[in-house]
């Protein structure tokens, strides 16, 4: 395959990339705190050899794939009327404890496991700002999550949220839909964080601006496809033509 015919296979290939991301976005619209995805393509340029084509010196531009950024900003505020779900209003993650270690969310719809540990949705116990799990007992009925983040019943304070934020959003690490690690970053406390009790954030994912990129990434795989068997049947022609002129 000569120069166009790679340089179409990179533009294909992170075509793909592109569409998965976009799917992966799509099935998401309803995950709550889940933040879209979007690819980073840049220009990789080769110096053409002799042994590739008749103009040595030329140079030939790639697509590369050379990673995801991840859109920051908070989706939408829904009230719930559970009294355990929690949204974060302003910057920070919601810190649970993995098999993996501590792990980051903003995805607050909460609930109580058997043992009256304060849960999320993958069954993660979530932690207080001491770092410990946060629990309940049976007698605390009429739970009040104040604006920082405290938790109260009618027999006193319960614990409060830790709420961390990180310098490089851009740097933390996708586990699933709804986790997150650090990347090698120290989480930072967020001293005074704004918390609504009864709500949860949902997914910052526009339904109708993915399907419309959905659309266009799919006319440009056909478009790229199309072009390497038009390429395909260009270079089989070109080689029968030779192959007469020799006999």
């Amino acid at each position: 395959m000569d120069s166009p015919g790679y340089i179409v296979l990179s533009r294909l290939s992170a075509q793909m990339r592109a569409s998965q991301l976009t799917a992966n976005n799509l099935a998401n619209a309803d995950t709550p705190g889940y933040r879209a995805s979007r690819p980073i393509f840049a220009e990789h340029v080769e110096r053409q050899g002799r042994v590739h084509g008749p103009l040595g010196s030329a140079n030939v531009g790639y697509t590369w794939d050379r990673a995801s950024w991840r859109e920051t900003q908070p989706g939408a505020i829904n009230q719930t009327g559970n009294p355990l779900d929690v949204a974060i209003s302003g910057p920070g993650f919601f810190v649970v404890e993995t098999p993996r270690g501590e792990r980051y969310t903003r995805a607050g719809r909460f609930a109580l496991g058997a043992d009256g540990q304060l849960l999320d949705q993958t069954g993660a116990p979530v932690l207080n700002t001491d770092s410990r799990p946060i629990a309940l007992s049976a007698n605390d009925t009429r739970i009040e999550i104040r604006g920082d983040g405290t938790i109260r019943s009618e027999n006193g304070v319960l614990g409060r949220l830790r709420i961390v934020r990180f310098a490089d959003e851009q740097a933390l690490l996708a586990e699933g839909d709804r986790h997150i690690s650090a990347g090698g970053q120290a989480p930072e406390e967020v001293a005074r964080p704004q918390v609504v009790q009864g709500a949860v954030e949902g997914s910052n994912v526009q339904s109708v601006l993915e399907m419309t990129r959905m659309m266009s990434e799919l006319r440009e795989f056909q478009f790229a496809t199309q072009f390497l068997e038009r390429e395909g049947e260009r270079q089989q022609s070109a080689v029968e033509r030779l192959l007469r002129r020799r006999s």
